[in-house]
């Protein structure tokens, strides 16, 4: 049984002239701007151009481009270790190569017996996960890929995935508190924002945010730490989740209160990670006085994430089954919770 595992992601760009048709590319998909077309084309260039000086510069600090592609790359070996003879991973990319109907054609050459799509976002919504998987349906069908396929929509609450998070969380801890003995400290689940309006719309991603950090917090060692959920990277102007990870800070300066920042909702290092939290959050920190600053690693190819996922697929592909386990149980935005042709 030779079974194809596509591995979806946001992407990056992969060279400093990349970076602008990537971002275009990102504005324009209408899971992100809910606009007419018309006003989306418009807007996706406005919104790139309004802020490309400062993603030239902040790519910059990364060599010039995203390293999203390579540590995508690094999981799908690392998968396919994990899971032996018969299984190929491939990484499909949103926003930039390789795209869907890239990978489509090169599924479609290996000629697999069945497909699993395994979107790299551990919590589902319609701007990630829905995006990746509608878009490849209509790359898949254009390349006339009619192979069994199965969908794992989420798996934000993987007890897996979870102890293995729980665990670089107690890594940092124990720098915090080995570092700033006596100290107060606050874990900060930092995830990718998104407006209210597609939450109140039916989004599940708040909810599986929530979950998520409830799974990790009650596998610490430590679980009766302070902790809170923040959300970062506001793209646009209307109400986003709140609060912001900005105000996070802000306000643990007020308390005095040093920060475990863990990047809940990213399972692999990129400019959210190596830029927004690493560089102009840890500087806002210090300006406000957080009297530490400590961010989580990224799960990247941590063996225990690997070996996580390697248990979502299989339990996904065993005969009778057609749900990733206990995280998807099925929420009222979410049409891919079975097997499909």
């Amino acid at each position: 049984m030779r079974t194809a595992i596509i591995l979806f992601n946001l992407g990056g760009p992969d060279k400093p002239e990349a970076i602008k048709p990537f971002r275009v590319n990102l504005f324009s998909d209408k899971a992100i701007i809910r606009a007419p077309i018309f006003i989306r084309f418009w807007l996706a260039r406005l919104i790139a151009a309004s802020s490309a000086k400062a993603a030239v510069a902040n790519y910059a600090l990364m060599g010039g481009k995203s390293p999203l592609l390579a540590h995508t790359q690094a999981q799908a070996s690392a998968l396919e270790q994990a899971l032996g003879p018969g299984h190929k991973c491939f990484p499909v990319m949103r926003y930039w190569h390789p795209f869907a109907h890239e990978v489509a054609k090169e599924v479609k050459l290996w000629n697999p017996d069945r497909i699993l799509l395994l979107p790299l976002y551990p919590q589902f919504s319609t701007t990630t996960t829905g995006s990746s998987l509608n878009n490849w349906r209509e790359e898949a069908a254009r390349a006339g890929l009619a192979i069994p396929t199965t969908t794992i929509c989420c798996w934000h609450d993987d007890p897996a995935y979870a102890a293995a998070m729980a665990t670089l969380v107690d890594e940092k801890i124990a720098e915090a508190q080995a570092t700033l003995p006596g100290a107060k400290h606050r874990i900060l689940y930092s995830a990718h924002g998104l407006p209210e309006s597609i939450v109140k719309s039916g989004d599940p991603y708040q909810a599986q945010i929530e979950s998520s950090a409830a799974a990790i917090q009650s596998r610490l060692k430590q679980p009766g730490i302070e902790h809170q959920i923040s959300y970062q990277s506001r793209a646009t102007p209307q109400k986003w989740l709140s609060p912001s990870t900005v105000e996070a800070i802000e306000q643990a300066g007020r308390d005095k209160t040093a920060l475990i920042i863990v990047p809940i909702a990213f399972v692999s290092d990129h400019i959210e990670t190596l830029v927004e939290l690493d560089i102009e959050n840890r500087h806002l920190a210090a300006q406000c006085g957080v009297p530490g600053y400590f961010r989580v690693r990224a799960a990247n190819s941590n063996p225990a994430f690997i070996a996580a996922l390697a248990g979502i697929v299989q339990r996904a592909t065993a005969p009778g089954l057609c749900r990733a386990g206990p995280a998807c149980q099925g929420h009222k935005n979410c049409p891919w919770t079975s097997h499909a042709a």
